[in-house]
């Protein structure tokens, strides 16, 4: 039997979708090449933007034509074919039916609702509902439909969240979120924060180490908020998770060689924790530190707990002990009440800090948010001005801070041959910059050395050292 997995949204979800994937990597099923052969198709939502919504609905639609295909194969039994999208190539459709499961965010804010407006859906698994996986896929197997599954709310850790053939993998360390952001809608489908035991992180560990990775992201939607107390270990926070973390590494010779982590929340990053970065050189040089905003005010009214003076002040004593790290972040332009000044904050903020890459985006407004009905919302149009603005203007931040390294050797994980020169391959420094170099395939999957020569648009030119 054959499985099919489409995931979409942030790491959390990947993680999700890879730990979910070993259920049916340990029943002894395949990976379909493409969903018109799946037995069984999971699709992970997300609900962070209604955008995301808007493109899984429109997928919904696309999956109830290939299940009318595919009776109408089963029907005929002549060859029947579909295309995914107006982008690919059509293809073969399998003539039986097969098991639809909609899961993710998505599913946790719609529930019933969805199964009821796209009834190709099979089952809805919302975020607290994963235990329910393994009886699913009992029950396509005997190719029966289950009448009910457990609705209790309970958030479980998978204990292996690992690609096959990976040599890059995340581990989630926590779950949720108490910050109720003013615009933000993940606390209502993630519910509240939930931190996992250390022993399961270090053992997770011990896997990948015996599966050969080499580099890990600790995954949470707030993970520098993570803390764990239990007998055996006692107070755990992050900083303390970190060093935990490293000296295990280091006890069982592990071949993961970089330990990153996202996202962090700015009220949450520690004097502690970066002195723990400074002294572990298996923790990267690369910080994401998303501030949203330039204005204190407006930050107040986003609910996220830290003023424009607190947040340079934490930029700054980063810079102090990490001075070869990256700092990353988010920007949203266009909240209510964003007036010139407030705008031009944000700007100031930028140009003060120097990030070396920025997500930016306009406010959406999403409904279930306590900004969704608030007043003296921005016009589209302004939005998206400020947006262009601010997206000039970072990107030549982006060139300055980054054409700092250029003459540098940098440390380097071989990813994959480039996408525009199969001469060359594509690797990732520890500050999370791409950089591609002519080299043998044999080294990716490996750490090597290599020199920056010269910036080209995002990503820099090198050779090995």
């Amino acid at each position: 039997m054959k499985y099919f997995f489409e995931t979409y949204g942030c790491q959390m979800n990947k993680a999700e979708s890879a730990s979910i994937e070993q259920l049916f990597i340990d029943r002894g099923w395949e990976e379909a090449e493409n969903p018109g052969v799946a037995d069984f198709i999971v699709i992970n939502t997300c609900s962070v933007r209604a955008t995301a919504e808007s493109r899984i609905s429109g997928r919904l639609g696309w999956f109830s034509a290939l299940r009318k295909e595919r009776k109408k194969a089963a029907e005929t039994g002549e060859d029947t074919y579909i295309q995914p999208d107006k982008h690919s190539e059509k293809f073969l459709v399998s003539p039986k039916d097969f098991t639809l499961v909609v899961t993710g965010c998505m599913a946790e804010r719609l529930k019933d609702d969805l199964k009821k407006q796209y009834p190709v859906v099979n089952y809805v698994v919302g975020t607290f509902q994963k235990q329910n996986f393994l009886d699913i896929i009992q029950a396509s197997e005997k190719g029966v439909e289950l009448q009910k599954i457990d609705e209790e709310p309970v958030y479980t850790f998978a204990p292996l969240s690992y690609e096959k053939g990976s040599f890059q993998a995340f581990v989630p360390i926590m779950h949720g979120c108490n910050n109720f952001c003013a615009y933000c809608i993940v606390p209502y489908v993630r519910g509240r924060e939930v931190s996992r035991s250390p022993k399961a992180i270090l053992e997770e560990l011990d896997q990948l180490s015996a599966r050969k990775v080499r580099e890990i992201t600790l995954l949470g939607q707030n993970v520098n908020s993570y803390s764990y107390e239990d007998e055996v270990y006692g107070k755990v926070d992050f900083p303390l998770l970190m060093q935990m973390i490293a000296d295990h590494l280091k006890k069982i010779d592990s071949t993961i060689g970089w330990v990153r982590f996202m996202s962090s929340h700015p009220k949450d990053i520690s004097e502690r924790l970066i002195d723990v970065i400074a002294k572990e050189r298996v923790i990267c040089r690369h910080i994401h530190l998303p501030v949203q905003h330039g204005s204190t005010k407006v930050l107040q009214e986003m609910n996220r707990k830290y003023t424009r003076e607190d947040y340079l002040a934490k930029v700054e004593m980063i810079k102090q002990k990490l001075p070869d790290a990256s700092l990353t972040t988010d920007i949203m332009l266009g909240f209510p009440g964003e007036t010139e000044e407030d705008f031009q904050d944000c700007v100031t903020l930028l140009e003060t800090v120097g990030y070396e890459a920025a997500f930016m985006y306009y406010y959406n407004p999403r409904e279930g948010t306590k900004a969704y009905t608030m007043e003296n919302q921005i016009p589209l149009e302004i939005k998206k001005q400020r947006l262009s603005k601010v997206i000039d203007i970072q990107l030549a931040i982006n060139r300055r801070e980054m054409t700092k390294r250029v003459g540098t050797v940098a440390k380097v994980l071989v990813e994959c041959v480039s996408k525009d020169n199969e001469n060359e391959l594509l690797g990732r420094t520890e500050q999370d910059e791409h950089v591609v170099f002519p080299a043998s395939k044999d080294l990716i999957g490996s750490f090597t050395s290599v020199k920056i020569l010269e910036l080209v648009g995002n990503t820099f030119k090198g050779e090995l050292v």
